[in-house]
């Protein structure tokens, strides 16, 4: 089944919510980047968050970029993703190994352990929109939950889950972002805070193959959920040598030209699809003469 998120409203458009299923997408991101299961568990939560989160932005070419910069030994992770939900993402240690958690879970708390999450939205203004929290849990769930409610004031439940076969490949992604409106009233604020603390675990949902508009039934149907929109989400990362070529003229004549005079092919990576890019020694010249 192709990823895909769900956006419904619900309570007479009191809650928004978003649901995504995400295994394709997570298991793309395992297999380029080669991450260990508590890496992919980590890298997989983060980018189920960047394409729900990218499809609540309007703008065409609005860009959303997540990153945790942290203490623990994953070292960090990256993910953007753009309003048509296209998604891609790293994270700086993918070889990061821990034993299970209390629960038995895979341990990404202790992964991250203490760090700081950054949002930010490029919407085309001067200046990106940056909002900066610190990490509560480093399970990502919660951080992302506690970043709505103290950088953007909206009370928000976030759910976010991977799940691992044996072998190491995913078996199920995917998760839940449901928002309260300013003008929700108390009755609906409480109830929902209730069905909230009722759900088991995202991961159960999944692992009974529950699709995005079956996890927002159980979740919000005492609500009337209403189905508003469906969107195709996929790992895509749209790095080009052209791209790699104006990036390699910025950083100026002087530069390029000791590139030059080591008189070796120089080779660049993607950090997000792991594609290599070969410039030989005739092709730096050609860049030199473009550079300024």
């Amino acid at each position: 089944m192709a990823d895909y998120i769900v956006r419904a409203t619900a309570a007479d458009n009191q809650i928004r919510a978003f649901a995504a299923t995400t295994k394709e997408l997570v298991e793309h991101a395992r297999s380029i980047h080669n991450t260990s299961p508590v890496a992919t568990a980590a890298l997989g939560r983060l980018l189920t968050a960047g394409s729900m989160m990218g499809s609540m932005m309007k703008g065409e070419s609005d860009m959303l970029t997540l990153q945790i910069q942290c203490n623990g030994p994953i070292e960090g992770l990256t993910v953007t993703a753009d309003s048509k939900a296209n998604v891609k993402g790293y994270v700086n240690n993918p070889n990061v190994m821990l034993p299970p958690n209390s629960q038995g879970k895979l341990d990404v708390g202790k992964a991250l352990d203490l760090g700081v999450l950054s949002v930010i939205k490029d919407m085309g203004l001067k200046e990106p929109y940056v909002g900066q929290t610190h990490l509560v849990s480093g399970e990502i769930a919660e951080d992302l939950t506690y970043y709505f409610a103290t950088s953007e004031q909206v009370p928000s439940a976030v759910a976010l889950g991977v799940l691992m076969n044996k072998d190491n490949t995913v078996k199920q992604a995917g998760g839940f972002i449901i928002q309260l409106m300013p003008f929700a009233d108390e009755a609906v604020i409480s109830r929902l805070e209730e069905k909230i603390k009722e759900i088991t675990s995202i991961t159960s949902m999944l692992d009974a193959d529950m699709t995005p508009e079956m996890i927002l039934e159980q979740v919000l149907g005492e609500f009337g959920v209403e189905i508003m929109e469906r969107i195709d989400t996929k790992y895509s990362c749209n790095c080009s040598k052209e791209r790699v070529e104006k990036a390699i003229i910025s950083i100026g004549k002087k530069d390029i030209k000791e590139m030059i005079d080591d008189n070796k092919p120089i080779e660049v990576n993607c950090h997000f699809c792991n594609t290599n890019y070969v410039f030989e020694v005739d092709e730096l010249k050609q860049l030199l003469k473009k550079s300024r």
